[in-house]
């Protein structure tokens, strides 16, 4: 998954590697392994996600692990979780003032809901409108949600949680958020 470096990777993030390819995701979302960053730290896997609903992507993000066996000091760890996810969203909520509060507590409640383990957590909100004028005449808004935090790993605490908060903040920024056990989405208008 990455190249090969002077540094070991830890036992940690091959564990980490391990549950990637362990993870369920959910029906909609499609995920596929991506080039990973190189220069950024020794060791490091990406992938990307579309939320499909039919024959519509409803919501599109990326995620990659980072991992520094000898430890990275601005992420307070050996490993460093990115994610990006974004989707088009109606107008009027691009210029909500509410947006961005709102799709943060996304991210954050997704981590405390999934027992995702971690500290050191930044990021950003962007909503976009763009207008197109000429033979490009639509227009578009759009959200989307930046974020990094460095995950706690050890034999007790894993990625998975992780994986499944990206996946639940990928159905959020969607419109699809996950849903009780048992409960059904009526398939939406797009």
């Amino acid at each position: 998954m990455s190249p090969p470096t002077s540094l070991a990777a830890s036992p940690g993030y091959l564990r980490a590697l391990d549950e990637i390819s362990s993870m369920t995701w959910r029906p909609e979302v499609r995920v596929e392994q991506i080039g990973s960053p190189q220069r950024i730290a020794p060791h490091a896997a990406a992938f990307s996600a579309d939320f499909i609903e039919g024959d519509n992507v409803l919501g599109t993000g990326r995620l990659i692990l980072l991992h520094d066996p000898a430890g990275n000091e601005s992420w307070d760890g050996d490993c460093r979780l990115v994610c990006y996810v974004k989707a088009d969203v109606e107008q009027e909520l691009v210029t909500d003032p509410m947006l961005p509060e709102v799709a943060w507590s996304w991210l954050t409640e997704a981590l405390e809901k999934n027992s995702a383990r971690h500290h050191s957590l930044a990021g950003t909100v962007t909503a976009s409108f763009g207008k197109g004028f000429g033979q490009m005449s639509n227009s578009q808004a759009e959200a989307e949600i930046r974020a990094s935090w460095t995950p706690t790993l050890s034999e007790k605490h894993g990625l998975l949680p992780h994986l499944r908060a990206w996946q639940d903040i990928l159905g959020h920024i969607a419109g699809r958020p996950p849903l009780p056990q048992g409960v059904v989405q009526f398939p939406g208008r797009v």
